[in-house]
């Protein structure tokens, strides 16, 4: 089994902010409704509009609609909606990265995060004419001169998704805490109570003030796809988006104003605000991966409701962990980090075959070795295989 390995420590190596960001642009979307049924577009968009507080999150627990996520999506939502762009606009999607941005997540985070493992797996998938002065993409309405298209494919190991989700169900609670799935469940009535399923003026009053006996259900999502970049690496992510704060805009080069809707305990001791702190590692993470701007963060107490709000703006977040809290994490070292393994995967994962990416709890190194030798596992759907080689002529 060939393997590399790439050392997280020590972390002081990634300091400074040398590290160019291309800021992320949403250049398609995509939706899945309350039956989890997909549609290209922002039929599931939704909007902000601040909850009634205090704010009971345990209600409608007991009817509480949960997805389902045992089953393994794969990228193929992510790579319809790219087949369906590169049609419209004639343009091929040249990147060297495709994936959720959930894995960039715990990349861009790693280095903060010892405790936390992942598994990923990755493969390789190539475009390359045989004359490449001739190479076009066919539409409908137009052709695109392009060359040799390498891109990497990465997805969640989605057996080692669900084992951690058993182990988290299976933990046992320190007495007078919540379970976990009544704490999850909080997250997703915070969301309910904060949007509304179109923009403010529309709706009647009833609409809004009836948030509360709104049947929970997870399954419904606006996902983002973002074309962004850090250092030398090109990516495209897809991601869930909880709301805009006002309306998406109708010039496309103008930016979103994205909102991140999050619950945290409220914060009665210095141990708490350690806490607290790391996890806006995640926030802060997740939301600058996608372009959000803004946070909105609902503090609660240990019996699930939401006494206050506190609007965070994402840019803003590392700069105050390094000089009003503790200085747990440093945003300039994660992105500093993410491009340079970034940089170095392009390197390992190269040619046929698939990749695991893992990372075991409490190490410092991420492994990357081949688990298939030929191939590319599941991770590319057979929509888009025929769509891209189908469209590469002379």
């Amino acid at each position: 089994m060939n393997q590399a390995t790439f050392d997280i420590q020590p972390v002081n190596r990634f300091g400074g902010s040398n590290t160019t960001i291309r800021r992320p642009k949403e250049i398609a979307c995509f939706s899945y409704d309350q039956d989890r049924r997909f549609s290209l577009g922002d039929a599931s968009i939704a909007y902000y509009y601040p909850p009634s507080l205090p704010a009971d999150l345990n209600i409608g627990f007991d009817t509480f609609q949960k997805l389902n996520d045992a089953a393994d999506e794969h990228l193929d939502a992510l790579l319809d909606t790219i087949v369906a762009m590169e049609k419209e606009t004639g343009k091929m999607c040249e990147t060297d990265i495709v994936t959720w941005r959930g894995m960039l997540t715990k990349i861009l985070t790693a280095p903060f995060d010892m405790m936390n493992g992942f598994e990923m797996n990755a493969t390789c998938y190539q475009v390359r004419p045989t004359l490449r002065h001739n190479v076009r993409i066919k539409t409908s309405a137009t052709t695109f001169h392009s060359i040799d298209i390498t891109s990497r494919f990465i997805e969640e190991n989605n057996s080692y998704k669900n084992r951690q989700k058993e182990l988290q169900r299976n933990q046992r609670m320190p007495p007078g805490m919540a379970s976990q799935e009544l704490m999850m469940y909080w997250g997703y009535k915070f969301e309910v109570l904060s949007v509304l399923r179109k923009p403010w003026d529309p709706c009647t009053r009833d609409e809004i003030e009836n948030r509360q006996n709104e049947v929970v259900n997870n399954s419904a999502q606006y996902c983002s796809v973002v074309k962004t970049g850090m250092g030398n690496v090109r990516m495209v992510l897809g991601g869930e988006v909880d709301a805009v704060w006002d309306c998406k805009p109708d010039r496309k080069e103008d930016p979103i104003h994205w909102v991140e809707l999050k619950t945290s305990a409220e914060i009665r001791n210095d141990r708490d605000m350690l806490k607290y702190e790391r996890k806006l590692l995640k926030f802060w993470a997740q939301s600058f991966l996608l372009g959000v701007p803004k946070i909105i963060v609902g503090f609660r107490d240990q019996q699930g409701i939401v006494h206050r709000l506190e609007e965070l703006e994402t840019a803003s977040i590392p700069g105050k962990v390094k000089k009003v809290g503790r200085g747990s994490w440093d945003g300039n070292i994660c992105i500093n980090f993410a491009a340079a393994f970034l940089e170095w995967l392009k390197q390992v994962i190269q040619g046929d075959g698939v990749w695991r990416i893992r990372k075991v709890e409490k190490s410092h190194v991420i492994e990357v070795y081949k688990v298939e030798e030929s191939g590319h596992g599941d991770i590319l759907s057979s929509t888009f295989k025929t769509w891209r080689e189908g469209s590469m002529e002379e």
